[in-house]
C-alpha cells in the first residue's frame, strides 16, 4: 500500500475531520429524502445506489471538499466500487483531493441482546479487505450499537470490535472501532463509564505493533474520553453525530479536546439536490467550516 504511511501522517498530525459518507442500504432511502429526492426516483437497489452515488460524488467534487479542511471520508462497498470524475472513488479522493479513503465493512446489526446490537457476521471480510487493499483504501469502520448501561453487553461489543480490529490490522489496514451509544440511551453517562473501561482493557491488551481508530458517540461528560485519545495504542478518537443536530454535534465536539468529527447526517444538512451549483457549495463550505473549526479544538 504506497500511500499508507503518508495517509497515516495525515490522519495523525493534520487538522480536518472526517467525511461519513457510508450510509448503506438500510440508511440509503432516508439520506436521499433528506436531500430531496424520493424513492420514485429509482425502480430497483442498483437505481437507488446510481442515485445516492450522484450525491456522493457531488459532495467529493465540490469545490470545498478537499483535504485542507476534510482528511478523510468513509465509503460504503458500492460507492468504491464506482468512480468519480474517471477515476475510482479512492484514487480520487486521495490523487485529486488529498483525503484518506476509509471503508464502511460491516454488514448489519444483529437484534438487541443485553441492551446492545452486536455486528452481523462478515464471513467474507477476508476477500472484502484484499480488495480494498487493491482499490487504495486505507482503513475501515465497523459499527456496533449501545442502547443500554449493561455491563456484560457493552464488554461484548468492544471485545467483538477489538477481534474483528485485529484480522483487520492483519490485511494491512487502519481499523476504525465504533460502538455508538445511542443518544436517546435513558443511562448515557453510565453506558458511557462502562464503554470506556472495556475500551481501555482492550487497548492495554494489543500487540506492540497494532493500532487503532475509535468512533464515539459525543459523551455527556466533557473530555470523557481524554485517556482514549492519549492512549498509545489510538491513532485518532473520532465522534458520530448520532442524530444530534450540526449545531449542538459541533458544540458537543468543541468541548472535548483531541476528537474531531466523523459526521454524516450532521455534514450533508442543507444540502439539496434541487440546488444550484453555487448554492451547493456555498451550503457545503459552511458546513465544512464549521465541522472544521469545532474539531480543531
Amino acid at each position: 500500500m504506497k500511500n499508507y504511511n503518508d495517509q497515516l501522517q495525515k490522519i495523525k498530525s493534520q487538522s480536518g475531520f472526517i467525511a461519513a459518507l457510508d450510509q448503506s442500504g438500510g440508511s440509503t432511502p432516508k439520506a436521499l429524502a433528506l436531500y430531496g429526492v424520493n424513492d420514485d426516483a429509482w425502480d430497483d437497489e442498483e437505481g437507488m445506489y446510481s442515485v445516492v452515488h450522484q450525491m456522493r460524488s457531488r459532495i467529493m467534487t465540490s469545490p470545498s471538499f478537499t483535504g485542507e479542511r476534510v482528511v478523510g471520508a468513509i465509503l460504503f462497498e458500492n460507492t468504491m466500487d464506482r468512480e468519480v470524475d474517471g477515476q475510482s472513488t479512492a484514487d480520487y479522493l486521495w490523487n485529486t483531493k488529498a483525503v484518506v479513503p476509509f471503508l464502511k465493512v460491516d454488514k448489519g446489526l444483529e437484534a438487541e441482546t443485553s441492551g446492545v446490537q452486536l455486528m452481523k457476521a462478515m464471513p467474507d471480510l477476508d476477500s472484502l479487505l484484499a480488495k480494498a487493499c487493491a482499490k487504495g483504501i486505507f482503513g475501515t469502520k465497523m459499527r456496533s450499537v449501545i442502547k443500554l448501561a449493561n455491563q456484560a453487553g457493552i464488554e461484548a461489543v468492544v471485545e467483538q470490535q477489538f477481534a474483528v480490529a485485529k484480522q483487520i490490522i492483519a490485511a494491512g489496514l487502519m481499523p476504525i472501532i465504533e460502538p455508538e451509544i445511542d443518544i436517546h440511551c435513558t443511562e448515557k453517562s453510565l453506558a458511557e463509564d462502562l464503554l470506556k473501561a472495556a475500551l481501555i482493557s482492550q487497548l492495554d491488551k494489543l500487540d506492540a505493533d497494532q493500532q487503532v481508530m475509535l468512533k464515539l458517540t459525543l459523551p455527556e461528560t466533557a473530555n470523557l474520553y481524554a485517556d482514549c485519545v492519549a492512549h498509545h495504542k489510538v491513532v485518532k478518537v473520532v465522534a458520530l453525530s448520532g442524530g444530534y443536530k450540526r449545531d449542538e454535534a459541533n458544540q458537543r465536539l468543541g468541548a472535548n479536546n483531541g476528537m474531531i468529527a466523523s459526521f454524516s447526517r450532521a455534514l450533508s444538512e442543507g444540502l439539496s439536490a434541487g440546488q444550484s451549483d453555487a448554492e451547493f457549495d456555498a451550503t457545503m463550505d459552511a458546513s465544512i467550516e464549521g465541522i472544521y473549526q469545532a474539531s480543531k479544538s
